[in-house]
């Protein structure tokens, strides 16, 4: 694919999640769409309002049609946080990132996936020194994301992934899927969607050519990674407007800490909103091949 033709289907897609006004959007504080001009999105040869991949701005009637039909193949659920992320980053980054990546990929594979309200509150108790972050206990975040599944099998759907946004879910969530498998009957995954940047010698080359700050640096925290994703999706929730790093006092105890905190603020700055579109590309790709082959994996069995 040339670079070209990705950018002009990131910048479509992008332009789709905004006029869908989805939950997390809806947290700019800005209380409508960011492009209310447009609410389609091509899905294929149709154009599709991208609201009907989200469970919550769907109406039971369209839900219950949707199942009965069998065209409803697969569920994603998106999980994330709610904590700091630098000086710069709005704390709700990491659901609004895995949200994205979800209903994009829901997108691509319209009408058979349906995106599950998100999880938007982690594990997070190692930034609770920087104020404003909010943190779950294992088991409470384990516990709510089962229940989730638990509801979306009893509906009838046989396919779930997990796609998470937020470092400390991922090794939790990994941990719990052949338990969850056996308990639920169903075919559940977990993965974090920056996987699909090691995925393949193709996905690592296209970035690190797009990193400066290199692919061991991907998630890192609020850094050229995070930072490029949210000025090619949701710029508004990139505020550097009286920031001054330099005068920060955050008062951490940690030299290692305080180090690696004031190192990703200036990675930040090395962002930009097409180093974003590529990754968000090959995010989206990445998930939707994966669900794909979940599908696949079930389609005929009993």
């Amino acid at each position: 694919m040339k670079v070209s033709d990705s950018r002009r289907g990131v910048l479509r897609s992008l332009a789709a999640m905004a006029a869908a006004g989805s939950l997390v959007g809806q947290a700019s504080g800005s209380g409508s769409p960011l492009l209310p001009a447009s609410s389609l999105t091509r899905v294929a040869d149709r154009y599709v309002n991208p609201r009907k991949v989200l469970l919550w701005e769907s109406t039971r009637k369209e839900i219950r049609e949707l199942i009965a039909s069998g065209r409803l193949k697969a569920a994603i659920i998106p999980t994330g946080s709610t904590e700091q992320h630098n000086e710069h980053l709005a704390m709700i980054h990491d659901t609004a990132s895995a949200l994205l990546v979800a209903q994009q990929a829901a997108l691509q594979l319209y009408p058979q996936v349906i995106v599950a309200t998100p999880v938007a509150v982690g594990i997070s108790p190692y930034w609770m020194a920087r104020k404003g972050t909010l943190t779950l206990r294992p088991e409470t975040f384990l516990a709510l994301v089962l229940d989730i599944g638990e509801s979306l099998r009893a509906h009838g759907i046989r396919n779930i992934l997990i796609v998470n946004g937020h470092g400390g879910n991922d090794k939790p969530l990994k941990s719990q899927i052949a338990a969850w498998r056996d308990k639920l009957g169903v075919n559940i995954d977990a993965c974090s969607y920056w996987e699909a940047y090691t995925a393949s010698e193709e996905a690592k080359e296209a970035t690190r050519k797009c990193m400066q700050t290199g692919l061991e640096k991907v998630p890192a925290h609020a850094g050229e990674f995070e930072t490029s994703i949210a000025l090619a999706a949701f710029p508004e929730r990139v505020h550097r407007e009286g920031v001054d790093y330099d005068k920060v006092k955050l008062d951490l105890k940690d030299p290692e800490d305080a180090k690696n905190d004031r190192e990703f603020y200036y990675d930040s700055l090395l962002a930009s909103s097409e180093k974003g579109e590529v990754l968000i590309r090959l995010a989206v790709d990445w998930v939707a091949t994966k669900v794909r082959s979940m599908i696949a994996s079930t389609s005929g069995s009993g």
